[in-house]
């Protein structure tokens, strides 16, 4: 109980022992009159008060009790509004209604009893002691119970608040986690595609250096320049996007099915020939799915470059209704050089991620299909 808590029980309880008190003074009937016992009463009842809050149950039965036998023992009457009232109340914030309202009705017809058998007049008794004491106490009972009613929706409404609160920092932590792993994909990617352009290169402009052949170590060396270049331009954006508060950072991305000719000259300079080719009427794409299409279609080139052997490598791209197909095929040795591992692992996550799908098949050549719709779930 705090300090507080125990600084108004102790006024209520000594409030409850000075009016029993003037009550017992006042000496208005009774077979025997005020003594040391029955201030003793008094002051019980006063000291209930303040285990009221602890022991509501306790205090009911001990301030039932206690007036029970002040009655019993013909001490001057002193009502039972002011006794009692507390602890009905007390019992009824605590949820012991059912037992206020009985230890309440008890004590009214103990009253009554003992009251008419002292001569008390029943007019008087019915119409005006009996009434008020039934409004006091019945009160205090609708009181007690209405600030338990509050409390427990309070009670829920913070719960919900803090389910709602927690619910709110599970599905940032989840988006957080999705952004990381976006960001890895994408700079996976990027590094992946410019290191195998660049080394592919440096090998060419070595062989060319080697064999004094100076126009194609030039060309060799613009390249790998304009591999470079182009991954410091995505790891700057990538970098941007990451400094950004979240609230503000709209992923803005890198490139997109526009793009995929360069991703082919890329291919290209590197010794594998790659072409694309569009078919069907363009359609509105909505941004996260076109830049899943351009990080698919570049780990595809990329696996093609590294581990195909190939003389050659096509892209086809099909705008249908409601849905993108693209198609990667090389005519290198299939499956048979590792591109089953993560690379491949990420291109599918990528199009499960935006409800797409992607298959391979290996045989004569290697083909990746993946099929991308143009509405992406919330």
């Amino acid at each position: 109980m705090s300090r507080r808590h125990l600084m108004i029980d102790a006024s209520l309880g000594g409030m409850v022992t000075l009016i029993v008190a003037v009550a017992i003074t006042a000496d208005v009937g009774g077979a025997r009159g005020p003594d040391a016992g029955a201030y003793l009463f008094a002051l019980g009842l006063g000291l209930l008060m303040l285990v009221r809050r602890t022991h509501p149950g306790l205090a009911l039965l001990a301030t039932a009790v206690g007036l029970s036998g002040y009655y019993i023992a013909d001490y001057p009457p002193i009502g039972l509004a002011v006794p009692v009232a507390a602890a009905l109340y007390s019992a009824a914030e605590q949820g012991r209604t059912l037992l206020a309202i009985s230890v309440g009705s008890v004590l009214l017809a103990a009253s009554c009893f003992f009251r008419l058998r002292d001569g008390e007049q029943l007019s008087y008794l019915l119409g005006y002691e009996l009434p008020w004491s039934v409004a006091v106490m019945a009160g205090a009972v609708a009181l007690g119970d209405g600030v338990r009613s509050r409390q427990i929706r309070h009670a829920q409404q913070r719960r919900r608040e803090q389910d709602l609160l927690a619910a709110t920092r599970e599905q940032a932590a989840r988006r957080i986690a999705q952004e990381r792993l976006q960001v890895s994909r994408d700079l996976h990617d990027v590094l992946a595609h410019t290191t195998t352009v660049i080394s592919l290169q440096a090998d060419v402009a070595r062989e060319a250096l080697d064999d004094r052949d100076p126009a194609a170590a030039r060309a060799a060396l613009a390249v790998i320049r304009e591999a470079s270049g182009q991954a410091t331009e995505e790891l700057r954006a990538t970098v941007a996007l990451l400094r950004q508060p979240a609230e503000q950072a709209a992923r803005t991305p890198a490139g997109g099915l526009a793009q995929l000719d360069r991703l082919a000259a890329a291919t290209s300079a590197a010794g594998l020939p790659a072409t694309v080719r569009v078919h069907g009427a363009r359609a509105p794409v909505p941004a996260v799915v076109d830049a899943t299409a351009y990080r698919i279609v570049q780990e595809a080139l990329t696996n093609a470059v590294r581990h195909a052997r190939a003389t050659r490598v096509d892209v086809e791209v099909r705008h249908l209704p409601g849905r993108i197909e693209i198609t990667v095929r090389d005519d290198g040795r299939g499956d048979t050089g590792g591109r089953g591992g993560h690379g491949l692992t990420g291109m599918r996550e990528r199009a499960e991620i935006v409800g797409g799908t992607l298959s391979t098949t290996s045989g004569a050549g290697f083909a990746v299909r993946v099929e991308l719709p143009l509405r992406v779930a919330p």
